[in-house]
């Protein structure tokens, strides 16, 4: 399957909120990560655990809006906007570029976000 393929059905997922299904079907074992607030992991289970707990403190969903994916070879850079509210009382809005380097297996061996505001 090409990347352009993968990295659409991969963002229509997160589209949907499914975030931790998407790491789960599209990370590979190894991959890394790393944010613009100096988060990093190490492999999927991190990832998992992490987007598992971002997930579970999330009240409300106001809103995702991909705006657009370009792809160029085993590269790919998505534009997302995210809006939550958090079960704590705070927002989270998001606007950023998730920039994915994917292996010769179809799966994201390397995901970076960089602040798009």
């Amino acid at each position: 399957m090409s990347i352009k393929t993968l990295a659409t059905e991969m963002d229509g997922i997160v589209s949907k909120g499914a975030i931790v299904d998407a790491v789960k079907r599209f990370f590979a074992d190894d991959a890394t990560t790393s944010d613009y607030n100096g988060v990093a992991t190490t492999n999927k289970q991190q990832m998992v655990e992490k987007m598992e707990g971002f997930a579970g403190a999330i009240a409300e969903v106001n809103g995702i809006t991909h705006h657009a994916t370009i792809v160029d070879n085993n590269e790919s850079a998505s534009e997302f906007t995210f809006d939550f509210n958090m079960k704590d009382g705070s927002k989270i809005y998001w606007h950023e570029i998730i920039r994915r380097t994917w292996n010769n297996d179809g799966k994201v061996a390397k995901e970076e976000y960089f602040n798009a505001q």
